[in-house]
């Protein structure tokens, strides 16, 4: 009898964690999670981690401290420290394997990529934005790519914003549904240091406040079902490692994306507003007025050239997927 398959998740409890172990036990794995407490490993008993790092055929880091929050000093310390932490943890254990997982795969982040309003951002582009984001991101991909593995695949996925049961596809859902769904406009505000760099290399924000978009910042996203599906496409081509950015072929702005989402849940106007009103207002909601006005034009050409066929290509059905999911 063929021994079953071994796939360790590295913090499973979240959106999209949860939405992979689903499927990896679809697919036949017998799924173990790593977690802060309660799950099958914790983050501090590193020979824990081991035992299940050891003879497993994939891995998938995911862990982190949700980045929809305030940027307050604690939660900046805490989404470094978490993402650094548990992939030095993965790392420590795949380097002590004596039979170290043929595939890891660790998330990160898009948002290192420049404000573009010009072109989409490949993989292949590394002229990367500065501030607190980038430097969380470089930061946690450099403790991830860091030393050699050669028994092990790796691949830093950068995640673009996932359309589904997730915080941020609620928020635009709320703001749509109460009549706030018009473009948002960048402008001015009052000097903060929330953006400041951190990290081993900390960089400053080039232009902290106030990009001149028009409501035509770009958003990239991509659905949860080819999220999963691309983690099953990397993990069978044995020729894709790196980074790779998870994001849909189709991206569109501002106006196009609020647009839609009045479109989905059936709001037939929607509230223009600029950031001198969205601050107080992402202030009384504790998130980052950054979700809705850095322009992320991030484009998934890994993945396209090597063949991945997206479920969802277009935003419009992939919101209204997320949407009747909402509603059942």
């Amino acid at each position: 009898m063929t021994a079953a398959k071994r796939a360790v998740l590295g913090g499973g409890s979240g959106f999209l964690g949860t939405a992979l172990r689903r499927a990896l036990e679809a697919d036949g794995y017998q799924v173990s999670v790593i977690g802060r407490a309660g799950l099958d490993a914790r983050w501090d008993d590193p020979d824990a981690i081991l035992r299940l790092v050891d003879g497993a055929d994939l891995l998938i880091g995911l862990a982190g401290k949700p980045i929809d929050v305030r940027f307050t000093d604690a939660n900046r310390e805490e989404f470094l420290r978490s993402r650094l932490d548990t992939t030095r943890a993965l790392h420590d254990a795949v380097e002590r394997s004596a039979n170290p997982p043929a595939v890891w795969m660790n998330a990160s982040s898009a948002t290192v990529y420049r404000y573009a309003l010009d072109r989409p951002q490949t993989e292949d582009d590394t002229d990367y934005d500065t501030g607190f984001s980038p430097d969380v991101a470089l930061a946690w991909e450099d403790e991830f790519l860091t030393g050699e593995l050669p028994g092990t695949r790796r691949v830093a996925l950068r995640i673009t914003i996932v359309i589904g049961d997730g915080a941020a596809t609620a928020l635009f859902f709320t703001l749509a549904r109460f009549g706030l769904g018009g473009p948002q406009f960048d402008g001015w505000w009052f000097r903060h240091n929330r953006y400041r760099g951190i990290g081993p290399h900390p960089t400053e924000p080039e232009h902290p406040l106030g990009h001149r978009s028009h409501g035509h910042q770009r958003f990239s996203w991509i659905h949860v079902d080819d999220f999963v599906g691309a983690v099953r496409f990397i993990r069978d081509d044995p020729t894709i490692e790196g980074v790779v950015n998870l994001s849909a072929p189709t991206q569109t702005d501002n106006r196009g994306l609020m647009a839609t989402l009045r479109r989905v849940v059936g709001m037939p106007f929607g509230l223009s507003s600029w950031r001198f009103m969205l601050e107080p207002a992402m202030w009384v909601l504790r998130k980052e007025p950054e979700l809705v006005l850095k322009s992320r034009w991030v484009a998934p050409k890994v993945l396209t050239d090597a063949g991945y066929e997206f479920t969802y290509p277009e935003l419009e059905p992939a919101l209204r997927d997320a949407w009747e999911q909402r509603k059942r």
